[in-house]
């Protein structure tokens, strides 16, 4: 079932998060800055798996957190091939039909997805939306959370840390 929600996806209470990433192993901006910080062992592995050419658009690249409360996967997925250049609608459908086998495979119960590449990536929300209905709606007995896109975006990562 299909939620529709706004706010931080990395409050959201489920088994992955989908964080939207590049190919070349930077997360300098937008929500990728905020998984970067929040789990620097998914930030080493992706860049890691970057550098060995691993992570290519279309592709999902899913790492465990290890942590005993919380999402027990990120599921990086690249929106785009360098992070000074635009998304494209063909990386987004690939990568979904990639995402929804990696969910069956791993019989995943929730999920939370961004707005993929329709923030940095410049695609057209509407249409990322439509495209993510088509390609995960018929999925049985998963709770995907979607995060729609927000006017102002604010790391809240780093404040919560400041706060601690």
């Amino acid at each position: 079932m299909m939620h529709y929600t706004k706010g931080n996806l990395l409050d959201s209470d489920v088994e992955a998060l989908v964080n939207t990433v590049n190919t070349v192993g930077v997360m300098g901006k937008g929500i990728a800055l905020m998984f970067k910080e929040r789990f620097p062992l998914n930030m080493a592995l992706y860049r890691k798996a970057c550098q060995s050419g691993a992570v290519n658009t279309g592709k999902i690249f899913v790492t465990e957190t290890g942590e005993l409360v919380g999402p027990r996967w990120i599921v990086n997925f690249p929106t785009k091939q360098h992070w000074r250049f635009p998304s494209k609608m063909e990386w987004i459908i690939e990568g979904l039909n990639d995402l929804k086998k990696w969910i069956v495979e791993n019989n995943v119960r929730s999920i939370a997805i961004p707005p993929l590449g329709a923030g940095n990536g410049g695609l057209n929300w509407d249409d990322v939306k439509q495209e993510i209905e088509v390609a995960l709606s018929p999925l049985t007995g998963v709770n995907i959370y979607i995060y729609e896109p927000i006017a102002n975006y604010h790391n809240v990562s780093k404040k919560r840390e400041l706060r601690h």
